[in-house]
This record gives C-alpha cells, sequence and structure tokens, in this order.
C-alpha cells in the first residue's frame, strides 16, 4: 500500500498501524484526520478490498 507521507503520519498519529484496523471505523471519521484525502481512502478501499474487507457501514 502507498499512500502519501501526510495521510500515514496522519494515520499512525491516530494509532492505525494495521490494515484490519480500517474494517472498524467509517471512511468519513479518516476524512476527519488532517493529511487524509480522497487519493489516500481509495487506496485504502482498495487494499482492504483485495482482502475482503471493507469500512465499517455505521
Amino acid at each position: 500500500m502507498k499512500i502519501g507521507a501526510p495521510a500515514r503520519r496522519a494515520l499512525a498519529g491516530a494509532g492505525y498501524v494495521r490494515l484490519e484496523q480500517f474494517a472498524e471505523v467509517r471512511e468519513p471519521d479518516l476524512m476527519k484526520l488532517h493529511g487524509m484525502g480522497p487519493k489516500a481512502m481509495g487506496i485504502l478501499r482498495a487494499a482492504l478490498e483485495e482482502r475482503g474487507l471493507s469500512f465499517r457501514d455505521r
């Protein structure tokens, strides 16, 4: 997974270190993090889908 440095820093600062953790969070909540944008979200979404996972719906 190759996301930009600002997004990586935002995720690490919020305590996200494993891809599986994103299945427990909603997309709008991640978008609130400074540094997260549509491109990073698309990359995360694709990585989750490759593993049969998705962001939490509610």
